[in-house]
């Protein structure tokens, strides 16, 4: 289909690079949410937000388990990809 497809899809240009650049940016905040750096800045913020009393017990160990389950995501996903980091 080749020329043809590409002139009769051209009024979808726009939209076709909307799309693209959507996904670029859900691609990118996918990968700071499950940056462990970031999600060990996030429990390392946590653990004093629940020293200066700003979030309960209940609340931190609620939120740990969030950024825990996401850190084990992220390590999970680097190892797939080769990524994995060593400490």
């Amino acid at each position: 289909m080749g020329l043809i497809g590409e002139v009769l899809l051209l009024p979808f240009a726009p939209a076709r690079g909307s799309l693209w650049a959507i996904r670029q940016v859900l691609r990118e905040a996918e990968r700071i949410y499950y940056d462990p750096a970031t999600v060990r800045a996030e429990l390392a913020r946590l653990e004093e937000q629940l020293e200066a009393g700003e979030v309960t017990e209940e609340e931190f160990d609620r939120l740990e388990d969030e950024l825990l389950d996401r850190l084990e995501i992220a390590m999970r996903s680097g190892e797939t990809t080769g990524e994995g980091t060593t400490s």
